[in-house]
């Protein structure tokens, strides 16, 4: 589409009652990033109140007609999805306004490739908008849904603002608070009920909630039934916050008599035997607490095109196909508004492997039937140009089915993010997701994600450190696909850890195909017998950087920062080293100089007495300092405590929490 062009939803797709919305984006550096928000507006073009105005800190509508899906990477960058149910969409709300926006001094005008593309609910893309005249602007319209009569329709936008955030939600009727505010909204540890508390949203551009009275300081001696003029009334405005029920920080102490007592379980893993077993208990187990915590349900089917409603699930169902029935191992359905959405699933354990012939049978009676989808799940993490199994999709066909897939790491990450960071309605419910996820973390579970580099792995290293591995080699590029989906794996778990956004960061020439690119760096890895990878945190100093080098069957850990704005460099070095009073001693840091690169370098322990010697003999220019861990990678390519990828996880966690957590972070982001 062109910038001003509008399409009706209904002239693309029979199925548009639920979308998804993408907004993506690229940048050289690779590490240009933003972040997604909606505004819902009435007739009057102006939002019905602060609540209508969703972004990084208030993600979703309590109907499922709004819900941001957060961000995925691509072969050339990010991109953030949000998910829009029409068919719950308030019938006041006339237009949908789909914007981003960037922090601090970050315009859009550095970033590449700034797209939206607009999916209906089989996945399938509808339309695309490219943005090429960004510039100057810190935020951005990319489009908006709007009614007509009883039809959405889509309107290209494509307009900019150098105010911000702050600026775009103003002009809608949103009442924004540019205060300078750094405060963590507390953690709520206590059981029961939800209730309303005076809590200000971490890191928010000061979004006002519905508003409640605020209780007053009454002058000693004052009865409380006593009036307080207005002008007495607190000047800071109230909000309306729920008590999010989350895991306490820590645990209670247990009342056992030793430690051979052993607390009995929801969901008991030790017993199982077989690799059937643990795939029916696991099914089972998932598709119940979907079903019972709304929140993590929704959560999981969001992304599909699931509309929000009451779920319902169910496990072992015979569906007839030809002359044997077929049993998928569960069925998803959700109803809204007398509508049915469905889902068969399909899921895998202990490593086993999805099967091409089963996942097609399931295809074709999902078409036949009029389902929606059809959902893998397995410890296997899915890349883009490179799919788990191969299905035909018979075209003829007028109903749609779309493929998705969940890795179990990635459902291990919802429930940390929902029990541990962002909280879930009722204690209840946070108690059932920490039984499901001491279960998935349970040794016996099977549901422990990617853990194997797959056949092509030894081979791969003893043909490098034998020098016989050429290029074009196609085990190479299976190594290099295991390496990238081992790397969004550490991403999943870090992130689930830590309650923040972790990506991996892909460094790609605009437009570049995923399998073009895969081939390149499996070329590289031939030559240099090196796998490279960047990760970024959100909220954190700088790019975390993991190599492995398979020559030397070393792993290495690094981070970049930048040398400070102010002072001189011997309080540049002295500065840093008192930041790593809490650092390994083994922690390499090394200077960088402009035009050199490189400069002095030295373990923490050596430099700690003498932080001058990172300064450059000749007087050149310090432009930062890189902080590097090194570790011994195992050889096993299963899941003993020696395996590579169990070497990448020790070494990415020992970096962060002994290193990136001592560094100061950037000053909180607001518009």
């Amino acid at each position: 589409m062109t910038k001003g062009a509008n399409v009706g939803l209904a002239t693309l797709s029979e199925d548009t009652g639920s979308v998804i919305v993408s907004l993506g984006w690229s940048s050289a550096t690779g590490d240009g990033d933003a972040d997604v928000s909606v505004l819902l507006l009435n007739a009057d073009g102006k939002a019905r109140s602060d609540a209508d105005f969703f972004f990084y800190n208030h993600p979703a509508a309590p109907d499922g007609s709004v819900q941001l899906l957060g961000k995925t990477p691509t072969a050339n960058g990010n991109e953030d999805r949000i998910s829009l149910d029409l068919t719950a969409m308030p019938a006041d709300v006339q237009q949908v306004v789909v914007a981003a926006s960037r922090y601090g001094d970050d315009r859009f005008g550095t970033l590449e490739d700034l797209r939206l593309t607009l999916a209906d609910g089989s996945g399938e893309n509808l339309l695309a908008f490219p943005i090429t005249d960004a510039g100057v602007e810190s935020a951005f319209i990319f489009g908006e849904l709007y009614r007509r009569g009883e039809e959405w329709k889509f309107r290209a936008v494509g307009q900019g603002y150098e105010t911000g955030l702050g600026g775009l939600a103003t002009d809608y009727g949103i009442d924004v608070d540019d205060a300078d505010e750094d405060v963590d909204a507390p953690e709520v540890e206590e059981e029961g009920a939800a209730a309303v508390a005076d809590v200000p949203a971490a890191s928010a551009p000061g979004l006002e909630h519905e508003p409640v009275p605020e209780v007053p300081v009454l002058p000693d001696g004052a009865a409380a039934t006593e009036s307080v003029p207005e002008a007495a009334l607190p000047v800071k405005r109230p909000r309306t916050a729920k008590k999010k029920v989350t895991l306490p920080k820590a645990p209670r102490k247990s009342l056992a008599e030793n430690d051979s007592w052993r607390p009995s379980r929801l969901f008991p893993a030790s017993s199982l035997k077989s690799d059937h077993e643990r795939e029916t208990r696991a099914t089972s187990i998932l598709l119940s607490v979907m079903a019972q915590v709304p929140e993590f349900g929704r959560r999981l089917t969001a992304a599909f095109g699931a509309p929000a409603g009451r779920m319902e699930t169910f496990t072992e169902v015979s569906l007839p196909h030809g002359e044997t029935p077929k049993r998928p191992d569960g069925v998803i359905r959700v109803e809204r508004a007398g509508r049915l959405w469905t889902a068969l699933v399909e899921t895998k354990t202990n490593g086993n492997p999805l099967k091409g012939e089963q996942v097609q049978d399931y295809m074709d009676i999902a078409a036949r039937r009029g389902y929606e989808a059809v959902i893998t799940v397995s410890n296997d993490v899915a890349l883009e140009g490179s799919p788990l199994v191969d299905v035909k999709i018979d075209g003829r066909r007028k109903h749609k089915v779309a493929l998705w897939h969940l890795s179990w790491a990635e459902v291990t990450q919802q429930a940390q993010m929902l029990i541990r960071h962002e909280g879930v309605g009722t204690a209840a419910h946070a108690s059932l997701l920490e039984e499901f996820l001491h279960y998935l973390q349970h040794e016996n579970s099977g549901c422990h994600g990617f853990q194997n580099m797959g056949p092509a792995w030894v081979p791969v290293r003893n043909g490098i450190d034998e020098e016989t591995l050429c290029q074009g080699d196609q085990r190479a590029v299976q190594v290099v696909e295991s390496w990238e989906r081992l790397i969004r794996q550490v991403c999943l778990r870090l992130g689930g850890e830590l309650g923040q956004k972790v990506l991996p960061v892909q460094r790609a020439k605009r437009g570049s195909d995923p399998q073009s690119r895969r081939a390149a760096l499996a070329d590289k890895l031939c030559d240099d017998g090196r796998l490279h990878a960047e990760i970024r945190i959100d909220g954190s100093v700088g790019i975390l950087a993991i190599t492995a080098d398979l020559r030397t069957g070393k792993l290495r850990i690094s981070l970049e920062i930048p040398r400070s704005e102010q002072g001189y460099p011997l309080s540049w070095a002295k500065r840093l080293v008192r930041q790593l009073a809490e650092a390994p001693a083994d922690l390499h840091i090394e200077t960088l100089v402009e035009g050199h690169g490189s400069g002095p370098r030295g373990t923490l322990e050596k430099l700690r007495p003498e932080p001058g010697d990172l300064l450059p003999k000749d007087g050149g220019q310090i432009t930062g300092f890189r902080l590097s861990l090194f570790k011994g990678m195992g050889s096993s390519r299963g899941s003993a405590e020696s395996g590579f990828i169990r070497s990448v996880d020790a070494a990415v966690d020992r970096f962060h929490s002994t290193v990136v957590t001592q560094l100061e972070r950037p000053a909180a982001r607001r518009p």
